[in-house]
């Protein structure tokens, strides 16, 4: 469900008319629905906690948007943070998450980011190899910290989703292979200034199937049993997240966060741990849209091409995935016709959709691209010297420009000329 819904011939956003934002602040805008991403966020607590889920962690993985309004909506709901980077724990904090709700994952950690993960207190560090168990250690002893750790397991399971999503088979780069776990586990405790709390998996983004969570909750049960045979005491495990939503509305839902949080409930029961949970797309992915304008109508050999003012560096995941965004007028008219939706940068994968049926469109039209909240501003870039795309929230009829968009003239500001080019010829 989202709050993008047609009134008087007009698609709105909750209560505010599209046409009145791309008027005001210009196109191509990201435009969210906080009442979406709150609702959603509550729908997937709520959902765990009526299967008899204890007082679960839901964290919000802060890569699906990390817009600091987003971040603010969620922190209000009582969310956590998962985060990979120290910009997006800068970010959590900054938006209110508190530092005892804050996950941190990701194969990559430098020695800084431990430090700053370390120093400002968050409840886990989800580890990846014993390369970095060694490496915190380090850091740890050296800032006079204890660090608190999660295994993060490599369960060799097949999301069976896009390949360049999908992280929990073996030769993937994430996680300690799920053999290697127990020996892992016993470095941790062994090296100084760690203490292991946890285990931590997560096997790939948009799942349609709960098939593959379930195998990767039995091998989680399994290394717990193992874990606890050996006298090793495990408090917390953080299932990850990767629950799908639907882009495409000709296709059959994915599971829902209900039918999620049954399949967990079940197969954890009697673990007695902590749980905890990474959702980021299933809160934000409907919440958002991209709102363009069609800067004119091309008729090809062989199609009609709509150009659109927004480009794949706006909107990367159909030209990086080849995947599906529904795109509807702003303002149909009555009709239908075929075209394929490209944007303005010079390369032929700027194609957001091909021979996609539609309404009638002209120059100077709006369409939103649907289902743009997650991995669409955070992905974007300034390829083509194209400025970064403003994004705007809106609360009921009110919204407000929460990112405002650089001119080019911002954007060379940011760089410098070599001095010997700064010199006079």
């Amino acid at each position: 469900m989202d709050h993008f819904h047609e009134r008087f011939g007009e698609l709105h956003a909750e209560d505010v008319p599209l046409t009145a934002i791309a008027e005001a602040v210009g196109t191509p805008v990201y435009v969210y629905a906080e009442a979406t991403i709150v609702r959603h966020f509550r729908v997937f607590r709520q959902a765990l906690e009526a299967a008899g889920i204890d007082r679960p962690l839901v964290a919000y993985a802060v890569k699906a948007n990390p817009n600091l309004s987003v971040l603010a909506a969620l922190a209000r709901e009582g969310a956590g943070a998962d985060v990979v980077s120290e910009g997006e724990l800068h970010r959590a904090l900054a938006a209110g998450v508190p530092p005892g709700r804050i996950l941190f994952s990701g194969v990559g950690k430098t020695q800084a980011e431990m430090a700053a993960a370390l120093q400002a207190g968050i409840l886990q560090i989800n580890v990846e190899s014993e390369e970095e168990l060694a490496e915190l250690s380090q850091v740890a002893t050296a800032l006079g910290r204890r660090a608190p750790v999660a295994l993060r397991v490599n369960p060799d399971v097949d999301a069976r989703t896009n390949p360049k999503i999908a992280t929990g088979r073996g030769e993937a780069k994430f996680g300690i292979p799920r053999d290697r776990i127990l020996a892992a586990w016993a470095q941790a405790e062994a090296l100084p200034s760690l203490a292991p709390t946890g285990l931590a998996v997560h096997v790939g983004s948009q799942l349609t199937d709960l098939a593959p969570f379930a195998a990767a909750i039995r091998v989680m049960g399994e290394l717990l049993a193992a874990l606890r045979s050996a006298g090793h005491a495990v408090r917390r495990v953080d299932l990850g997240g990767g629950l799908g939503i639907p882009y495409d509305p000709s296709l059959p839902a994915p599971p829902t966060p209900a039918d999620y949080a049954r399949l967990v409930a079940q197969a954890t029961a009697g673990w007695g741990v902590e749980l905890a949970f990474e959702p980021g797309r299933l809160v934000v992915g409907n919440a958002g849209v991209l709102l363009s304008r069609v800067v004119r109508v091309k008729r090809g050999a062989t199609r009609t091409f709509v150009v659109l003012d927004a480009a794949m560096n706006d909107l990367i995941r159909p030209t990086l995935y080849g995947v599906f965004h529904h795109i509807r007028a702003v303002r149909p008219r009555p009709g239908v016709v075929n075209a394929t939706f490209v944007g303005p940068v010079c390369e032929t994968g700027d194609t957001f959709a091909e021979d996609r049926a539609t309404t009638p469109l002209e120059p100077g039209d709006l369409v939103a691209l649907m289902t743009a909240g997650a991995y669409g501003a955070t992905m974007a870039s300034t390829y083509n010297s194209r400025p970064l795309v403003p994004e705007v929230l809106v609360r009921g009829d009110r919204w407000a420009l929460v990112r405002p968009r650089l001119t080019p003239a911002e954007l060379a500001a940011h760089e410098r000329l070599a001095p010997w080019l700064a010199e006079a010829p």
